[in-house]
């Protein structure tokens, strides 16, 4: 573990916030470095455990993606974090850091849900809907939705659990015209990456995007895009509706972890080495898949 990044200590900015997963850092009054450590968020618990080098996988998807949307106004700078930091620091963020502009965060995740997995299948088993969606009866756990649907939620702090929430509750956060925007692009934005991602043998069945805004109101996409720790990802070759398949994702942890006698509260247990190889083997392999050539049909 000793090359993991649990934490980081940069003295030389003056620190903003250390989320689940990503230390924040001011960078003058518009930027700010945002380094995406090694710790490990499940059920909305930080582990004692680093997955070491899950950071610098997470930071090379998410602008692997950055790119792919180009089009798309994000919160990269471009300005090199090795830049901003003493020499002495840079290790801290080589590789796993991003000098972002600072926009106002909106006050939701804008959540996609492909297939029925998740708290989405516990929603349907109950009340035969996903967040007030209506579904056809008789689906079964994992299948492909008809269309995708919209389920937005809320931001948790740090120890606290993300509630779905109704798109008449996000239009109340944001109003009707900004958040049937952020329906719109995040249904978009999801249907471009689930077919560039299932030509590479990935099946993303849901994901959230996070969103700010900039001084001219733009809306703007930001924090992590379509990582394994934001988004669900099947390998296409193990997928069959009625079950949940293997995972290039947390999902790996979490099946281990409904084994464990825990309450999914504070204090997290340790991770066991043979789980944290399997997490990172998991992480690199889907990063491996979207950098590879399209299969054939």
């Amino acid at each position: 573990m000793t090359d993991a990044v649990y934490e980081t200590r940069i003295a030389s900015l003056p620190l903003i916030a250390r989320g689940k997963v990503r230390d924040i850092y001011a960078v003058g009054e518009s930027h700010l470095l945002m380094v995406t450590t090694d710790r490990l968020s499940a059920f909305d618990v930080v582990f004692p455990t680093p997955i070491p080098g899950k950071g610098k996988l997470l930071n090379a998807v998410s602008n692997f993606w950055f790119a792919h949307f180009s089009d798309i106004p994000n919160h990269l700078s471009g300005i090199d974090p090795e830049s901003v930091v003493t020499p002495e620091e840079r290790h801290q963020v080589k590789d796993r850091a991003v000098v972002v502009h600072r926009l106002t965060p909106l006050p939701l995740e804008a959540v996609v849900r492909g297939y029925l997995e998740g708290s989405g299948w516990k929603d349907y088993q109950s009340t035969g809907k996903v967040c007030g969606h209506n579904l056809p009866q008789g689906l079964q756990r994992a299948e492909k939705l008809p269309t995708p649907i919209f389920t937005p939620a809320t931001k948790a702090a740090v120890g606290d659990h993300d509630e779905n929430i109704s798109f008449e509750q996000a239009i109340r956060l944001l109003g009707a015209d900004r958040a049937e925007a952020v329906q719109n692009l995040s249904l978009k934005l999801y249907q471009d990456a689930v077919t560039y991602a299932q030509s590479r043998g990935i099946l993303i069945a849901d994901t959230k995007f996070e969103f700010g805004l900039d001084a001219q109101g733009t809306l703007t996409l930001m924090d992590e895009v379509l990582t394994p720790d934001s988004s669900r990802f099947w390998p296409k070759e193990d997928y069959h509706p009625g079950v949940s398949p293997p995972s290039f994702d947390k999902q790996f942890i979490r099946n281990w972890l409904e084994t464990q006698h825990w309450d999914k509260r504070p204090p997290a247990p340790s991770l066991p080495a043979h789980i944290v190889e399997g997490t990172l083997a998991r992480y690199q392999e889907a990063l491996r898949r979207l950098h590879a050539q399209p299969q054939q049909p």
